[in-house]
């Protein structure tokens, strides 16, 4: 990961936290700069947007969910084909 986007980053979109829980919607920003699951660099700018929730228990992370948009980031680097629209589908 560090050699494909070294110049990547964080930023914190939300922080919640109520009860045992914290929960961290977040957007991950980078450019392609090496070999990523197959594709050369491309030198584009990547994002991908997620959340996490981590439960807390006696100070520490006990356990821990992360959701992201795996899916996208693999298509923006050409890991995996984008999918047409379906016919008829607003904007196609």
């Amino acid at each position: 990961m560090r050699r494909a986007f070294p110049d990547g980053h964080y930023s914190v979109d939300d922080l919640i936290a109520e009860g045992d829980k914290v929960v961290l919607r977040w957007t991950f920003h980078a450019t392609h700069k090496g070999e990523f699951l197959g594709p050369a660099a491309t030198g584009k700018p990547v994002t991908i947007m997620g959340v996490t929730t981590n439960r807390i228990a006696g100070g520490k992370i006990d356990e821990g969910w992360v959701s992201a948009d795996n899916l996208g980031f693999l298509q923006q680097v050409g890991a995996a084909p984008q999918i047409a629209p379906a016919r008829g589908a607003a904007g196609a």
